[in-house]
């Protein structure tokens, strides 16, 4: 019954979602339909991929749609077409994919292969052949290990992207000025900047405890990483970009970026070195197991490293580039 309530609520939202222009209160509402997700995947006993939807759906996501906001805009220009050939694909893909699950089991039946041979072997042999609690850990990092490289690698590439399409170069004469702007508009928020300024050194220290305790409960690497990168962008929103960019170089956070990387890759070329398959940790310690606990150790801090370091620099180039078009305005505000 939870669930179906759950479901339906989120049906609501997306209706709502769309219908709306107002792109702030669709911004919130994105974050609550992250937060409802987590829950539906609580009730489905999917505690790790609730807590990646937590993180990533409704807690960092938000914040880079609002920083999004600030360049383009809080209103939705109105629409003056009708997107009917649109609709009418979106039916007809809808409809293929939905004839495409017709053969496929049916949900939580016990004779789905995954069932018969996947889980199994995952549920009787993770502990003896990883040595890790959490299981989805092992899959993760270990069993299925070159896909997450994959991911990270993706990542990577994005915030790579996003650093190409709107890094700008800030002119000495504009950041004065830019700067004392950004700084007289965040005073006004004392009681918010009291607050935050307590709340981050516990914000940071869990996401040092996802970290490093994904062996044994849910979190790892890429929860981690949002969540540190959270507590950093929360505290450039509440102390202005001056104060953040004094405290983090942007320069040592596409270091990390790059070095999350390099450490997952290196692990894989040194169990390569070692006669292993690629992402083998069983190379790195004579005992198999104490080789899987330091392997996974390694890729899940260059995941936290990797999230961590692409969600700042996004972050970071949004509000640069709202930074340009600011002094921009007052440039041309100045000229008349």
């Amino acid at each position: 019954m939870t669930s179906v309530f759950l479901l339906a609520f989120l049906v609501v939202i997306a209706v709502a979602i769309v219908r709306m222009r107002d792109l702030l209160a669709v911004s919130m509402l994105l974050g609550i339909y992250g937060l409802l997700s987590a829950s539906f995947f609580v009730t489905m006993d999917a505690v790790d991929v609730a807590f990646t939807e937590a993180s990533v759906g409704a807690g960092i996501s938000t914040l880079l749609m609002l920083a999004a906001i600030t360049l383009t805009g809080r209103s939705e220009h109105p629409t003056r077409h009708k997107p009917v050939l649109a609709l009418f694909v979106v039916l007809i893909t809808g409809c293929l994919l939905i004839y495409g699950t017709l053969d496929m089991p049916y949900f939580g039946s016990a004779d789905a292969p995954i069932h018969l041979h996947v889980a199994p072997h995952y549920i009787n042999n993770s502990m003896q052949e990883i040595g890790i609690p959490n299981i989805v850990t092992s899959v993760l990092a270990s069993y299925r290990g070159f896909d997450t490289f994959g991911e990270v690698v993706v990542i990577f590439t994005a915030g790579m992207g996003v650093l190409a399409l709107l890094s700008v170069v800030r002119r000495a004469e504009n950041i004065t000025k830019i700067d004392s702007i950004n700084d007289s508009m965040h005073a006004e928020y004392l009681i918010l900047r009291i607050v935050v300024k307590a709340l981050i050194p516990f914000i940071l220290l869990y996401a040092l405890y996802v970290q490093f305790h994904g062996d044994f409960g849910p979190g790892g690497g890429f929860q981690a990483g949002v969540i540190f990168a959270a507590a950093i962008i929360l505290y450039a929103m509440l102390f202005g970009m001056s104060t953040a960019r004094r405290v983090i170089n942007q320069s040592v956070i596409q270091f990390f970026a790059a070095i999350g990387v390099l450490l997952y890759g290196s692990v894989g070329v040194v169990a390569l070195i070692n006669g292993k398959s690629f992402l083998d940790y069983s190379a790195l310690s004579a005992d198999p197991v104490a080789g899987q606990h330091l392997g996974i150790l390694l890729v899940e801090l260059g995941v936290g490293l990797t999230v961590a370091s692409v969600m700042v620099i996004i972050f970071f180039n949004f509000e640069g580039r709202r930074d340009v078009l600011q002094s921009q305005e007052n440039n041309h505000k100045g000229d008349n």
